[in-house]
């Protein structure tokens, strides 16, 4: 009975705390988006070419990539123009063809909430603008890059907040960004916010509804990339995307699953997660996630830390990334461990190296804290 109690008390302090990169907000329950894109319904209608066009609900990545690559150049655009919601969000369709889509889907939205993506020079692989908004762009080439790389975020991002300026390495897009810089641009790096996340702290952040729904387009996603020809992703998971990325990892199409700030992947080991990619877990001592009690009781709490010895995880260098959206600082070893990770590179010699840097670094900032407290009892004595 006291051990019912505590597991019990736990998972209710899990319910207080669970969240992603916003930290200690109030949660306000969400609705996940999820099915065919919006459109869908005149997509089926158009009977423009001839033949049916792929159904959205039903129509793997596969099955829509073959589609298109029968069309004609004309045939594409004119898809592109009379649809554009669902050529851009469409997983298998090629991908600059998604690009040209959701540029026109969103300026037709003539939101300022939504003007920025538009903007020369971006990349926008997918956009929602149900609900809260969803969105997913691409940093580099996608079609010929080597190595690919999708990050799934964790709460309190949408279609507003997938970029902002402030804390922008707690951001998919900052955090594409800067591993992308960090691979010195030799890696194409997708910002995914592909599912409808958490608000804050609350029930949706404590249970796995929403990652459950996030779990089934991230699988589809990643199929979609390999339906195109590119590469198999690294998948580098925030937060609560820690639990999308557990709960898909069974079924997603990805040679690494890197967990980083995580509250548990809803698996008690990796051997749990029945995935063969590598999986990944860092955890910086200063991260709050750390007060997140990791269980699992009545659907609340994630279960075992990923970090931790025994889940059985590859340990990534995290000494000098600084709180919950601190991992892709520049500087960092997390972040050079990540950007070894992410071109398949000498892993172990390249994990040596971050943790040497990071331990030299943590060095110097201890003695550069013993020196100043030295030099503040030299000058009370003084006084």
């Amino acid at each position: 009975m006291r051990r019912y109690g505590r597991t019990l008390a736990a998972a209710a302090l899990t319910a207080t705390v669970v969240a992603g990169t916003a930290g200690w907000a109030s949660g306000t329950a969400q609705r996940a988006v999820t099915g065919p894109p919006p459109g869908s319904a005149a997509w089926r209608a158009d009977t423009s070419l001839g033949r049916p066009l792929p159904d959205p609900a039903t129509a793997s990545p596969g099955q829509v990539a073959a589609f298109f690559r029968q069309l004609t150049v004309r045939q594409k655009d004119s898809l592109a123009r009379h649809h554009p919601l669902v050529v851009g969000n469409l997983d298998g369709v090629p991908v600059t063809l998604r690009y040209a889509a959701n540029a026109r889907a969103i300026r037709a939205e003539h939101s300022p909430r939504h003007e920025r993506l538009a903007a020369p020079g971006r990349h926008i692989l997918a956009f929602d603008p149900r609900g809260r908004g969803q969105v997913a762009e691409v940093y580099g080439d996608l079609e010929t890059a080597r190595h690919v790389s999708v990050v799934v975020p964790g709460a309190d991002i949408d279609a507003a907040t997938f970029d902002r300026a402030k804390d922008p390495y707690g951001t998919p897009a900052g955090m594409a960004a800067s591993l992308r810089n960090a691979t010195g641009d030799r890696t194409a790096v997708v910002a995914w916010t592909g599912y409808t996340t958490p608000v804050g702290v609350g029930l949706d952040a404590a249970t796995g509804d929403l990652a459950e729904a996030g779990a089934g387009r991230l699988v589809r996603f990643t199929r979609g990339l390999a339906a195109v020809g590119a590469h198999e992703p690294v998948l580098f998971c925030h937060s609560y995307g820690s639990v999308v990325c557990g709960l898909a990892a069974h079924q997603v199409n990805a040679s690494d699953i890197v967990v980083f700030g995580s509250p548990g992947m809803r698996a008690g080991d990796v051997a749990g997660l029945r995935t063969g990619a590598r999986v990944w877990a860092a955890k910086d001592e200063s991260d709050w996630i750390s007060k997140v009690p990791n269980v699992e009781f009545a659907g609340l709490g994630h279960g075992a830390d990923p970090a931790g010895s025994g889940f059985g995880a590859r340990r990534v260098p995290a000494s000098l990334a600084q709180g919950h959206t601190g991992y892709f600082a520049p500087g960092t070893d997390s972040l050079r461990a990540f950007a070894a990770i992410a071109q398949g590179r000498a892993m172990d010699q390249a994990m040596d190296q971050a943790m040497d840097q990071g331990r030299a670094k943590a060095q110097d900032r201890a003695t550069a804290r013993n020196l100043a407290t030295a030099e503040g009892r030299t000058e009370r004595t003084v006084r």
